[in-house]
């Protein structure tokens, strides 16, 4: 009888295992559009700590608020920085738009030049203030740019203990590529929650770039969300952290926050 058993279970184990390896992966471009139609809610308010840690181990912290809120499909996001003081009062506002082709707008208000400088398309790849971050990988955070890349799936593996799909994304053409300062991006993409855990950046020249953690990722208001951004700088030897707290989903954020005006005025 155990011997029956333990048959009958090799060949439950052997059919699961033909099955599940005859099943097609999902393309890239399905992964992609399950990252961008996965819930964030209406409106998001949230604290946040910026760690910056150069090669040499020093750090210098910075400490800001954040609004973001969609307007139909159009994302608008707003970053105030509150410490230290030489900072204090620097704030960044972009909008998201959905249509293909349209730029989206982003502007920075410095204070001590007490004006907004609009951000080009030509500047999205440039590094956002000190950060290992540019202001593309700011403005898109959790989700993915579908125009700017070709995306297609490599395997599915074991990350971190959770079920992942691994993409590879390359710029459409030379131009993106230059603009982002990305010639191929490999993320590790959960199966069940639709949230990359893991990015791995390459330059225009194909050497390894950066490598982006998103970590802490637990459910607020039933929406998930990652607490923890960690990017190590592979060529600078630079480190950025970003810890999030106070994350409030879908209250009272106003549509005026999102104005040049609100970013001259502060908070």
């Amino acid at each position: 009888m155990n011997k029956l058993k333990l048959l009958t279970a090799t060949l439950l184990l052997i059919t699961t295992q033909t099955v599940t390896a005859n099943t097609p992966l999902p393309s890239g471009k399905q992964i992609a559009n399950n990252i961008n139609a996965r819930n964030e809610g209406i409106t998001q308010s949230r604290n946040m700590k910026m760690i910056l840690t150069d090669k040499r181990g020093k750090q210098r912290i910075r400490e800001t608020v954040s609004y973001r809120k969609y307007f139909g499909e159009e994302k608008r996001t707003v970053i105030h920085y509150l410490k230290p003081r030489n900072v204090k009062k620097t704030s960044f506002l972009t909008y998201d738009y959905p249509e293909i082709g349209k730029d989206d707008d982003q502007w920075l208000y410095l204070p001590a030049m007490r004006k907004v400088r609009r951000i080009s398309a030509s500047d999205r790849g440039d590094y956002f203030l000190g950060t290992d971050f540019t202001y593309e990988d700011i403005k898109k955070e959790s989700k993915v740019t579908l125009e700017d890349f070709t995306r297609k799936t490599l395997r599915e593996e074991v990350f971190d203990g959770n079920p992942v799909y691994v993409i590879e994304a390359i710029p459409v053409n030379d131009e993106v590529a230059e603009e982002l300062g990305y010639g191929k991006i490999i993320q590790w993409v959960d199966k069940n929650i639709w949230m990359t855990r893991k990015s791995e950046f390459f330059d225009t020249r194909g050497k390894r770039l950066k490598t982006t953690l998103f970590k802490d990722i637990k459910q607020v208001d039933k929406i998930w969300t990652a607490h923890r951004l960690e990017v190590d700088n592979h060529k600078t030897g630079h480190k950025t952290v970003f810890i999030f707290s106070d994350v409030i989903y879908d209250k009272g954020v106003r549509d005026d926050f999102f104005t040049q005006r609100a970013i001259r005025r502060g908070i």
